[in-house]
């Protein structure tokens, strides 16, 4: 083929009859190229040409491994280009924890949809169907089979190995399409919180539902400040006591006091996420952020608060509760009262309610409401949740509603409203607004509500109920623990309070000298017991609960116990003494 190419062939050249023709073996195999065809030197083009394509190949090989493996290292890293990355398939971002695990993530998947006019048997595709799929109904996959129009899902979320069953039976009008299924690792811990998605993977309750938007339009994972762990904790030992004291339901929220970063939110009963069904309906009520009620005595903290704030009461002055004050619709009695006049201390460790409303109605209504707006127990919560229950509050002040109020009636707020404000109490009197993302608190203000002195005050108040009041059961060895029980009645269907049908609520901080977590335990109808001497008020059942979960949960949260704290107080009492 090349000496067809280079060889030019001189007119005059010419052989005679005979002549023998020389072929110069020379030109045949150094150059490759020759003026004739001879079948060696043809064999020895095509290998020449064989070889220098092999050789342009690997080159070309050689170059583009170069390029990608010396060059990048040899550039600049502004100069880089950009990387490019596959499409990522999940549309739904996840969530985790304040430590980074995982509560909620979404997992690749496939469903199953038909084109009816395109099946050509649906009796016999129905039956296979329902053979690979036995969570179907026959009847049910033949009438979408059946149907008129062109599309019908038959199946979503397959597993593999359906996928490959159904594929494998080659039925025209059977098709697939790629979709995502939203997991809950962490089953009923976080139901309440995290909320759920729908069949569609949109947001239908909780956080899910909340910040759907921000959960679909970033991949990168939302971080809540829950604590999984001490969630946990809390979530079994609420359980625990729910059970013991046959509660038809129980909540508790444990708050940073600092910052209003919540740390654990249970609401009980609850429900799996990921079957998004339960046997009781109440399951899916978040007690803690839409339960609202009337909270009984622990309004009286924020009574108290509010009447040292305004100047008109100071710690030492003291009120009488000798008898029932009786206003112009109402009579106001003592749940097994002192029958004394009592100091400001004495009527927040004895929870006089005579005591609370006189402090009240000496302080004024303007104050009192101006105050309660403040704390925030008129409005709904600003925290990442659908589920926000919004405060009852009475339409007219009077006489009446400010005494009632004192005592924790006649307003009903829900345990995250108390615990928030509880927190604004004993933290130096700044008010946050309570959040479940992890760092958010830094970029919102707080406002005061009360002075540092006013807090400090009450830190010791706070203290003494637990020391010598009605939550002497969780004066927790270590821990300085401070808070206040409440009781309150509930209301029957006709309206009227229910004896013995209660809701107690038991709010704590501690440690209560420098506040670094804020608790709120409250259970629903607890009943008398034998257990509880057949009582039923907070510090037989609530305050008990909270006392477990504050042992449990301290270590956890990296708090070291003080003893020495009991020893100056018990040192202190025996030096009274004499």
């Amino acid at each position: 083929m090349f000496g067809k190419i280079f060889y030019k062939k001189k007119q005059e050249d010419f052989y005679l009859p005979g002549e023998e023709i020389k072929i110069d073996k020379a030109l045949s195999f150094g150059s490759g190229l020759t003026c004739e065809k001879d079948p060696l030197a043809i064999c020895k083009n095509r290998v020449l040409f064989a070889v220098l394509c092999f050789c342009a190949v690997y080159l070309t090989i050689a170059l583009r491994l170069f390029d990608l493996c010396i060059m990048p290292a040899w550039q600049d890293v502004d100069d880089a280009r950009p990387a490019k990355f596959a499409q990522n398939p999940i549309r739904r971002a996840d969530i985790i924890d304040r430590n980074g695990t995982i509560v909620a993530t979404s997992l690749p998947t496939v469903n199953l949809y038909a084109n009816p006019r395109k099946v050509p048997n649906p009796e016999k595709a129905a039956h296979q169907l329902a053979t690979i799929l036995p969570d179907l109904d026959f009847e049910v996959i033949l009438k979408k089979l059946r149907h008129k129009g062109s599309f019908v899902y038959l199946k979503r979320n397959l597993t593999p190995s359906q996928q490959y069953q159904i594929n494998y039976l080659g039925i025209p009008g059977l098709e697939f399409e790629n979709g995502e299924k939203r997991v809950y690792p962490h089953k009923n811990l976080l139901a309440h919180i995290v909320g759920a998605t729908n069949i569609d993977n949109e947001g239908i309750s909780g956080i899910e539902k909340a910040l759907d938007e921000r959960l679909t339009e970033s991949d990168i994972p939302l971080q809540l400040s829950i604590d999984v762990g001490v969630q946990d904790t809390i979530r079994r030992l609420l359980q625990e006591g729910m059970e013991t004291y046959k509660a038809i339901g129980a909540t508790a929220v444990l708050l940073d006091a600092q910052t209003a970063e919540v740390l654990a939110l249970v609401s009980l009963p609850d429900f799996d996420p990921n079957v998004n069904k339960a046997a009781d309906e109440r399951a899916f009520f978040n007690i803690a952020a839409k339960g609202v009620y009337e909270p009984g005595s622990v309004l009286k903290i924020f009574n108290t608060a509010m009447s040292l704030e305004s100047g008109k009461v100071k710690v030492a002055d003291k009120f009488d509760a000798t008898e029932p004050l009786k206003l112009k619709y109402n009579v106001i009695k003592d749940y097994r009262g002192e029958n004394r006049w009592l100091s400001v201390p004495e009527i927040l460790v004895y929870s006089s309610n005579i005591g609370s409303a006189r402090m009240a109605l000496k302080v004024g209504g303007s104050e009192q409401r101006s105050f309660l707006e403040k704390i925030g127990f008129f409005d709904s919560l600003d925290i990442e949740l659908a589920e926000k229950g919004h405060p009852l509050v009475p339409k007219r002040w009077s006489e009446g509603t400010i005494a009632t109020v004192a005592f924790g009636y006649g307003i009903a707020v829900s345990p995250l409203h108390v615990v928030s404000a509880y927190a604004a109490v004993v933290n130096g009197g700044i008010y946050h607004s309570p959040s479940l993302i992890k760092g958010s608190a830094k970029g919102k203000d707080g406002h005061r509500v009360i002075s540092f002195a006013t807090s400090k005050a009450m830190r010791k108040l706070m203290r003494l109920v637990v020391t010598d009041g009605s939550g002497k059961r969780a004066n927790v060895a270590g821990y300085e623990v401070g808070g206040k029980t409440g009781t309150a009645n509930k209301l029957s269907e006709n309206g009227k309070y229910v004896d013995k049908k209660v809701r107690t609520t038991f709010v704590s901080a501690f440690p209560i000298s420098e506040p670094k977590y804020a608790l709120i335990v409250m259970l629903d109808e607890p009943k008398p017991l034998k257990e509880t001497w057949g009582f039923v008020t907070a510090g037989w059942n609530t305050v008990p609960t909270a006392s477990k979960i504050i042992s449990a949960i301290a270590p956890q949260l990296n708090i070291k116990a003080n003893y020495d704290l009991d020893d100056e107080r018990q040192q202190r009492i025996i030096e009274a003494s004499w």
